[in-house]
């Protein structure tokens, strides 16, 4: 049965946590220092969560922060250093967590970007949004295990795109070496890898109290849109409005935080409820492709991403 909840396109994160006490939970927000990503820390935080921004940046972290703790009142927002594209950082930032994990989101991500590799080899769209955040909540299970033997559960909220509907994942040339590279079927698949994610982590770790759902969390203009043709941009705006910051965190925040999704995994959200699958994309916003809802899919990026990261530290 689909998932549907009181809340809508207008609602705003402050919204979907209005009422829930978030106190004595810890929550991870990636990419944190702006845009939705700090929108939704504040939300969790103004609940009473202890909400650590995982950043590349720390100086703007620290900034953001800062901001936080002004707007809210808490003296409980912590910044770490993390770099999703090196699997060293990854590593460093999970062995220096403690604790029980009640929430990771994964929010960073960057867009369109021009053709570029890491240092490991990999297109960076797919590190950055896919295979960093992988690594990470693989490292960070024993806490968000923790967290659901302690509290009833732990949650994954992964922040796709309806850019997925671009492209399923290419399995037979994910990092663009033998076909041309094109900025948006690469961060269409890094995308629909993110859901395929939370189907199959859902799938393995439902038992044990965690579960992951993937959203698109409208159509928000952000620094995320720093790599398009600015002309291209300015006509967009001018035509599309788009969400606030603020509307744009509150699925995230409905994911990582509502007791409404309390049991609910492997889906995913837009507008604060559970999408509609579509054979296309509707108005370039709403609706599941059906290939990013495979589990046979699901399935294969896991052990393909497995061996891709297990590699990469060898």
């Amino acid at each position: 049965m689909r998932v549907t909840t009181p809340f809508s396109a207008l609602s705003t994160a402050t919204d979907v946590v209005s009422g829930v006490d978030l106190t004595d939970r810890a929550m991870i927000v990636t990419g944190a220092s702006s845009g939705i990503g700090v929108e939704t820390a504040r939300a969790l935080a103004a609940a009473g969560a202890r909400v650590t921004l995982a950043v590349r940046d720390p100086a703007a972290g620290r900034r953001a922060a800062d901001d936080i703790t002004a707007t809210t009142g808490s003296d409980r927002v912590d910044v770490r250093e993390l770099d999703l594209t090196d699997l060293d950082s990854v590593d460093r930032f999970a062995a220096g967590w403690h604790g029980p994990l009640h929430a990771l989101v994964h929010n960073a991500g960057v867009m369109h970007t021009p053709r570029t590799y890491t240092r490991h080899g990999w297109e960076l769209q797919f590190a950055t949004n896919h295979l960093g955040h992988f690594a990470l909540t693989l490292a960070l299970h024993r806490a968000l295990a923790e967290a659901a033997t302690t509290a009833g559960e732990a949650r994954i909220v992964a922040v796709s795109s309806s850019g997925h509907g671009n492209s399923p994942v290419r399995f037979d040339d994910l990092f663009f070496r033998r076909r041309p590279y094109d900025p948006g079927q690469a961060y269409g698949q890094s995308k629909t890898a993110q859901i395929l994610f939370a189907v199959e982590a859902t799938r393995r770790w439902a038992d044990d109290g965690i579960t992951a759902n993937a959203l698109m969390p409208g159509g928000i203009w952000t620094n995320l849109q720093r790599h398009w043709d600015p002309d291209h941009l300015a006509r967009l705006k001018a035509a599309i409005p788009g969400k606030t910051p603020e509307q744009g965190a509150a699925t995230s925040v409905l994911l990582a935080a509502s007791p409404l999704l309390k049991g609910i995994g492997g889906r995913y959200f837009d507008d604060c409820n559970e999408a509609e699958p579509v054979e296309e994309i509707v108005d370039g916003l709403h609706g599941v492709r059906p290939w990013a809802l495979d589990p046979d899919a699901a399935r294969r990026l896991w052990d393909v991403s497995l061996a891709l990261t297990d590699a990469a530290r060898r």
